[in-house]
């Protein structure tokens, strides 16, 4: 009981319920009924007591503090080629953390950006994280896979005749591929770009 507990805590620190009520700015009365479970201390009193002994509010109260759930460890790829599963890649840079909550909406792996072409939004060596998915939207910032070569990320816009991937930097040009093209090359999207992490 929370009663017994701050009993216990005070008694531990040596402070008579005189100078605890003094510490809290309260009366000796709110203290001792507090210790008899006649009340308990509002909010602002639990952090107060809690600061005062170094620990939780959970703790204070009696709780067990939250378990806070681990992520889930994806693996950050230098290249991603044609025909050959994410989890086969040997070539494991690194490994990046997602929620679990995020893992449950599929499958992701981190890719390390080589160039420019995206810059200033994704510059050399930043680390993008992908949703494995095999089409994107309009807009979207995809992973494309072209003569299943090295991957390739770039801004994504479908038409009727074909796909264009669009570089942020304007230096670059816009690669088109027509319908043909995307059969025949071939031209494929593996992943959608959710996220970005940027390492200093």
């Amino acid at each position: 009981m929370i009663s017994c507990k701050l009993r216990e805590l005070r008694k531990s620190k040596g402070i008579t319920q005189v100078r605890l009520a003094e510490m809290l700015g309260v009366t000796q009365s709110a203290v001792t009924n507090w210790e008899k479970g006649k009340s308990v201390p509002d909010y602002e009193n639990q952090q107060k007591l809690a600061d005062i002994y170094g620990i939780s509010i959970d703790e204070l109260l009696g709780r067990e503090a939250p378990i806070k759930e681990k992520g889930i460890k994806i693996p950050v790829l230098g290249r991603v080629q044609a025909g050959i599963p994410v989890e086969a890649i040997e070539e494991i840079i690194d490994y990046e953390e997602i929620s679990t909550e995020m893992s449950r909406q599929g499958e992701y792996f981190g890719l390390i950006v080589r160039g420019d072409s995206m810059s200033p939004v994704m510059t050399d060596g930043d680390t993008v994280i992908i949703k494995k998915q095999d089409d994107c939207e309009n807009g979207d910032i995809a992973v494309i896979l072209v003569n299943g070569n090295d991957a390739t990320v770039k801004k994504i816009r479908k038409g009727p005749t074909g796909i264009t991937l669009i570089p942020i930097n304007t230096a670059y040009d816009y690669m088109t591929y027509s319908n043909n093209d995307i059969e025949t090359l071939p031209v494929s999207i593996i992943g959608k770009v959710v996220e970005l992490r940027r390492k200093f």
